[in-house]
């Protein structure tokens, strides 16, 4: 099967969400032993999952994070405050264990699987990293495309197959989190934001992992600069993805398809992988359904990708890191909505009265 074949196969499997399931969610959360609608927000999540699982007892049992890593050429325009050789450092440091997201997938007993998409240097084999390697990094997108459409479609379609693997693996898949690495990767973010939207790069471009002032101006600059050279076309998400995007940026972007289409909730971090989710929405708008945004990055164009999108995340906790964190975080919150739903006795089963019940009771 050939990648357009692939692609176009895995995006009529998107169907719409499961709405007998949704309702029967809806009709449980009133049973149990809790004021209507006083958990909020996981009250919504529980139907959401219903709908995305296509179960009246949804689940989350089997949890994975799937943090996308590659270099960026643009990086030699001095658009980060850290070295391109970070990014082979701290994919063995996710392999070891030892990053943030370790420890909070750890704490939600969530499963860390690191891809390589495109890193500039030969990693060694480890159980736990899968090679999908499309090229030594991206081309310097100042200058011109960051890849080849065929190199962009090539992430793509190994984004898919990961998550069909991971959905057709012995236990199945319950939810699915996108990380990423990459030193640079919030300045092809920024682009795709800014291409989609027409907003000025300076509203949607923030400091990455710590520019100064005159740092982000030159950023701001590049951007800029390379929007202008490549001219990427809105209307055609794939031009865009190619054009100023990222090979782990279009390996989640093929992540979420496959998930969606294996009825898989994605649970999308921060700035990165709302910049994939966006791609992938304005691709198949359909694919929103499966998307559970994780929280609110201080990045400032991130708030833009949701208000776009039309997702409201679960947390806001200042994150700036990437890697899956926020995700992570977000999945314990998710696990919490699931096992209320799931756990808590109904008022029949528990003996309590229901509202209305204690004044026909006085009246007798």
């Amino acid at each position: 099967m050939s990648v357009e074949e692939l692609l176009a196969a895995t995006l009529a499997r998107i169907g719409p969400l499961d709405l007998a399931a949704m309702e029967a969610v809806r009709v449980r959360q009133l049973e149990l032993t809790k004021p209507p609608g006083s958990l909020g927000r996981l009250e919504e999540l529980t139907v959401h999952l219903a709908g995305i699982q296509g179960r009246v007892r949804p689940q989350t049992d089997r949890k994975v994070m799937v943090v996308m890593a590659a270099d960026h050429g643009v990086t030699v325009e001095g658009v980060s405050a850290y070295p391109a050789a970070v990014t082979p450092q701290m994919v063995q440091n996710f392999l070891d264990g030892g990053a943030a997201i370790n420890v909070f997938a750890r704490q939600v007993g969530a499963q860390v699987i690191v891809a390589d998409l495109g890193v500039a240097s030969p990693l060694p084999p480890h159980p736990a990293l899968l090679n999908y390697k499309v090229g030594l990094g991206t081309r310097n997108l100042a200058h011109g495309p960051a890849m080849e459409r065929a190199e962009a479609l090539q992430a793509l379609a190994a984004g898919i197959e990961i998550a069909e693997s991971l959905a057709a693996a012995p236990g199945g898949l319950d939810l699915l989190g996108t990380g990423d690495m990459g030193i640079g990767n919030t300045t092809p973010s920024s682009a795709i934001i800014a291409a989609f939207t027409g907003l000025s790069v300076e509203r949607v471009t923030g400091r990455g992992t710590g520019l100064d002032d005159a740092g982000l101006r030159h950023k701001v600059a590049i951007i800029e600069q390379a929007l202008a050279v490549n001219r990427p076309d809105p209307a055609d998400p794939l031009d865009v993805l190619a054009k100023v995007g990222g090979f782990e940026i279009a390996g989640l972007v093929g992540l979420i398809f496959g998930a969606a289409a294996a009825r898989v909730p994605v649970v999308v971090d921060g700035f990165i992988s709302s910049a994939a989710a966006l791609v992938a929405t304005e691709w198949h708008p359909p694919v929103r359904d499966y998307l559970i945004a994780a929280h609110n990055s201080v990045e400032i164009g991130h708030r833009v990708m949701l208000e776009r999108m039309e997702l409201s995340p679960l947390l806001n906790l200042n994150l700036r890191l990437g890697e899956g964190t926020g995700a992570a975080l977000a999945m314990g919150v998710i696990e919490a909505a699931v096992r209320a739903l799931n756990e808590m006795a109904t008022f029949a089963q528990a003996g309590v009265s229901e509202k209305g019940n204690q004044e026909s009771e006085v009246r007798n």
